[in-house]
C-alpha cells in the first residue's frame, strides 16, 4: 500500500488479499510446473499435461482482468487497463446515483426501520430504571444548560421582533369568537360567573358603609338624613339578598342574561365588523403596551427559575415525574400492539420524509471523498475491500480452465 494509513480492520484485509493472492499465485506455478515435467509425454501424462496447460492459460488471463482493474499489469501501459485510477471519478459518479437511487430513499428508509423492530427495543431499554433515571439525568442537565444560555436581552429580541409582531398581524377576533362560544356551549363560564358572584356577595357583606357612601351620593339633599339612611340599608339588604339569590340559582335570570350576552358577543366577535374592529384595536392597545414586554419577559423569568430549580433536584417532583412517565412508556411500547403501531407509522414517515428531503445532499460526499483521492490510492482502497474477493476469480479461472483442457484434449483424442 501507499501512504494511505491503515485501520485494524484494514490491516486484517489487507492480510487476507495477500493470502489469496499467494493462493492463486501457487495454483499458476503448480500448473506450469507440472506442465513442464509433462511435457510430450503419451498416455495419461498427456491429459494431465493439457489439463495443466489449460489451466496455466485460464489463470494467466483471469490474472490479467483482475489485476487491469487497478493497474497496468506488469507495468505496461496496454490500453483499457488501469481503470479504477482512470475512471474513479466516473464510478464516484454512478456509485452515487445507485445509492441514491435504489438504496438512500424514503421508502426503503421506512420499510428499513419497520423491519428493524426498533420500537419495543426502544421500551425495553426505557423500562429499565438505570436507563429512564439517565435519561431524565440528561435531559435535567440539558434544560438546565439551554435556560441559562437564554438572556433576557434575547427573550425581548425575540419577543419584540418576533412574536409580538405576529401577534400584530394575526386577527383576533375571530379566535376569540369561536373561543368564546365553544365555552359558552360548554358551561365554562359558569365557574368564572360563581367567582364573580360569590365575591360580590362577600364584598356587600363586608362593606356595608362603602356601599352606603356610594349609594348615598346620589340621595337628593332636601330629605331628611335618616330617611336616606333607611333608604340606603334597605337598598343594602336588597342588593345583598339578590346577589345571594343569583349565587344559589343555577337558573337565575340574571345568569340566563349573563350566557345570552356572552354568546352575542361571540358571534358578533365573528361576524360584527364594528364588534371586531374594536376588538382588533384593544389587541394592539395592549401588544404596543410599555409594560406588555415588562410582564412577558418577568413571565419568562418566573418560568425560567422555576425550571432550572425543579430540574436541580434529583429528588423532586418535576424529575420524579419525568422517570415515573418514561418507565410507564417503556412498558407501552413493548406491551401495547396499537401503540407501536401508531409510533412505527409516525417515525417511519418522519425518517421517509428526511431520507426524501435531505438524502439528495448527503449523497454527494461519496463522489466528494473519491475525487479528493489520487488514483492509486483509489484503486488501493477499493482492492483492498473487494481484492480478496476477486482472487477468487482467478482460482476458479485456474481449475475451470484446466478442466476445460482436459475435456478438449479427451474429445480429440476420441475423434483422432
Amino acid at each position: 500500500m501507499t501512504m494511505m494509513a491503515l485501520s485494524a480492520a484494514d490491516e486484517a484485509r489487507q492480510e487476507s488479499l495477500r493470502r489469496m493472492r499467494f493462493l492463486a499465485t501457487a495454483l499458476l506455478v503448480f500448473a506450469a510446473i507440472v506442465f513442464v515435467f509433462t511435457h510430450n509425454r503419451g498416455g495419461a501424462l498427456g491429459y494431465v499435461n493439457a489439463t495443466a496447460e489449460a489451466a496455466m492459460v485460464g489463470a494467466l488471463a483471469d490474472w490479467f482482468a483482475v489485476t487491469a482493474l487497478f493497474r497496468h499489469p506488469l507495468g505496461l501501459p496496454i490500453p483499457h487497463t488501469a481503470l479504477v485510477p482512470k475512471k474513479k471519478d466516473v464510478f464516484a459518479k454512478s456509485l452515487e446515483d445507485f445509492v441514491s437511487g435504489h438504496f438512500l430513499t424514503g421508502e426503503a428508509a421506512r420499510e428499513r426501520f419497520l423491519a428493524s423492530g426498533a420500537t419495543p427495543r426502544v421500551g425495553q431499554w426505557l423500562a429499565r430504571p438505570e436507563n429512564s433515571t439517565r435519561v431524565v439525568a440528561e435531559v435535567a442537565a440539558l434544560t438546565q444548560r439551554g435556560l441559562n444560555h437564554v438572556s433576557d436581552g434575547e427573550i425581548r429580541e425575540i419577543l419584540g421582533h418576533s412574536v409580538l409582531p405576529r401577534l400584530a398581524q394575526e386577527p383576533i377576533a375571530p379566535l376569540a369568537g369561536s373561543l368564546l362560544d365553544q365555552v359558552v356551549r360548554d358551561d365554562v363560564h359558569r365557574h368564572l360567573v360563581d367567582l364573580v358572584v360569590v365575591e360580590a356577595h362577600d364584598w356587600l357583606l363586608d362593606n356595608p358603609q362603602t356601599f352606603a357612601a356610594v349609594v348615598g351620593e346620589r340621595a337628593p339633599t332636601w330629605t331628611p338624613l335618616w330617611v336616606n339612611e333607611l333608604v340606603v340599608d334597605r337598598l343594602h339588604t336588597e342588593a345583598l339578598g339578590w346577589v345571594r339569590d343569583v349565587r344559589d340559582n343555577p337558573g337565575h335570570r340574571v345568569r340566563l342574561a349573563v350566557n345570552e350576552l356572552l354568546a352575542d358577543l361571540a358571534g358578533n366577535l365573528q361576524e360584527d365588523p364594528a364588534t371586531m374592529q374594536r376588538a382588533e384595536t384593544l389587541k394592539e392597545r395592549f401588544l404596543t403596551h410599555a409594560q406588555t414586554m415588562e410582564t412577558a419577559v418577568s413571565l419568562w423569568e418566573v418560568l425560567r427559575r422555576t425550571l432550572h430549580e425543579a430540574m436541580s433536584d434529583p429528588q423532586g417532583r418535576l424529575r420524579a415525574r419525568l422517570y415515573t412517565e418514561l418507565v410507564s412508556l417503556g412498558e407501552r411500547l413493548q406491551h401495547d400492539a396499537e401503540l407501536q403501531e401508531r409510533v412505527d407509522r409516525r417515525v417511519g414517515e418522519v425518517i421517509s420524509s428526511l431520507v426524501d428531503t435531505y438524502g439528495a445532499e448527503l449523497v454527494p460526499v461519496i463522489s466528494q471523498v473519491i475525487e479528493r483521492w489520487d488514483g492509486k490510492e483509489a484503486a488501493e482502497r477499493i482492492e483492498l475491500h473487494v481484492g480478496r474477493d476477486l482472487q477468487f476469480i482467478r482460482i476458479n479461472g485456474t481449475v475451470v480452465g484446466g478442466l476445460a483442457g482436459l475435456l478438449i484434449h479427451t474429445v480429440s483424442q476420441l475423434v483422432g
